[in-house]
């Protein structure tokens, strides 16, 4: 028998408390799928509902299949309906696999996300083209800043917004955003102006989800997440939600309680899970498709 402590114990009923507290949104009128093409926010880009990510324990599980295996497990995806892939310029060599995956198919049959590290010190125009070189694209349909973690992010990352701008304008981005990390830089999202794009964590049951801490101990506020997430959809923002799985330590049946979470309570766009095989693939579409039933 698994021991809890009490405040483990307190820990759980609070997030299933919130759950509990917050009501479900509309479904769409029609029938909806996860590889339906969804608009991200008030922007011009569309994704699917689900997203393939390269990205777990920082692309190790990806990178152990091997350029072969990964390229299988990609046309899978794609031949499955998945044309929404996201990366970043710290789960080494990703860019590269994944350039090498999707070599072939037609670039305006798919979206690619990638997030880069704003600590770096390289120049970002320079950066930028490095990462579109290496995954032979000549544009990311997306480029998010990079697990922002502190309540002054908006200010510290002043260099690379500006520079974002600019490769807009050069059309080597078409969107752009951040992916937060902790409640003090979630804080700031909805009234930051420059974003369009939000990725942000959430789950049912507050795993590896925002606390006071930034990727601090213990489960997440439910509740605020939420309440972050509904305030940027109504500034008009994308939200793309990430910790779908608990960063996967869900069993099935919480993985499809946290499918059903993320679009029918807290309202996101689209998901991004982290795939080592086609079974989670077809098993993501599969609780997505039920979420939205």
């Amino acid at each position: 028998m698994t021991y809890f402590s009490r405040r483990e114990f307190l820990r759980t009923s609070a997030a299933a408390g919130a759950l509990a507290s917050l009501g479900s949104l509309p479904l769409p009128a029609e029938s909806a799928s996860a590889t339906d093409w969804v608009p991200l926010g008030k922007s011009d880009v569309k994704v699917t509902r689900l997203a393939f990510g390269t990205g777990t324990y920082s692309g190790a599980v990806q990178r152990n299949l091997g350029q072969d295996g990964f390229n299988r497990l990609v046309r899978h995806a794609y031949d499955s309906g998945i044309r929404f892939f996201e990366t970043s310029d710290s789960y080494g060599g990703m860019h590269r696999m994944l350039g090498i995956a999707l070599a072939g198919i037609p670039r305006d049959s798919y979206r690619i996300m990638t997030k880069v590290t704003t600590e770096d010190p390289m120049d970002p125009q320079q950066k930028i083209d490095e990462l579109r070189k290496q995954i032979r694209s000549d544009y990311f349909d997306i480029l998010l800043l990079h697990w922002q973690h502190t309540a002054t992010w908006t200010e510290d990352t002043r260099r690379w917004q500006d520079a974002v701008v600019v490769a807009q304008q050069r059309h080597a981005v078409r969107i752009r955003g951040a992916s937060v990390h902790g409640l003090p830089a979630l804080r700031q999202v909805p009234s930051f102006e420059w974003l369009q794009v939000a990725m942000i964590r959430v789950n049912h049951k507050g795993t590896r989800m925002d606390t006071e801490i930034a990727d601090g101990p213990g489960l997440g506020n439910v509740t605020e997440v939420v309440e972050h997430i509904h305030q940027a959809r109504a500034a008009g923002m994308g939200v793309i939600s990430m910790k779908l799985t608990g960063e996967g330590t869900f069993n099935r049946e919480d993985r499809q309680k946290a499918m059903r979470f993320a679009f029918r309570n807290a309202g996101v766009d689209s998901v991004t899970v982290g795939f080592k095989n086609n079974a989670e693939i077809d098993e993501a579409i599969e609780n997505i498709n039920a979420a939205l039933a």
